[in-house]
């Protein structure tokens, strides 16, 4: 069972700020998401070729067409920080 504490830590993550409400509601969401996958666990898939995808892929890809694009204003607001009018953000790969 999810708890309290892994709910607020995953809304921490997704920089997501949740009323108590949607807290309670994503609990019962995300367990019943993991009871899902409880139960393909059991499933015995002994003799089943695997497979990369149910169907296959024809065209998969649209065209690239630039669509709306968001205020800086809004970009600002929601940037963990700003330095010299760009978003700045923790590193993620450490350079050798």
């Amino acid at each position: 069972m999810i708890d309290a504490a892994q709910i607020d830590h995953l809304a921490a993550l997704a920089r997501l700020q949740l009323t108590p409400e949607e807290r309670a509601d994503m609990q019962t969401d995300l367990a019943r998401i993991l009871g899902y996958f409880d139960l393909l666990n059991g499933v015995d898939v002994d003799g089943v070729e695997e497979m990369q995808r149910p169907v296959s892929l024809v065209n998969v890809l649209r065209d690239d067409v630039p669509g709306e694009v968001f205020p800086r204003s809004v970009v600002e607001a929601l940037a963990p920080e700003m330095q010299a009018g760009q978003v700045r953000v923790p590193r993620t790969v450490e350079q050798d």
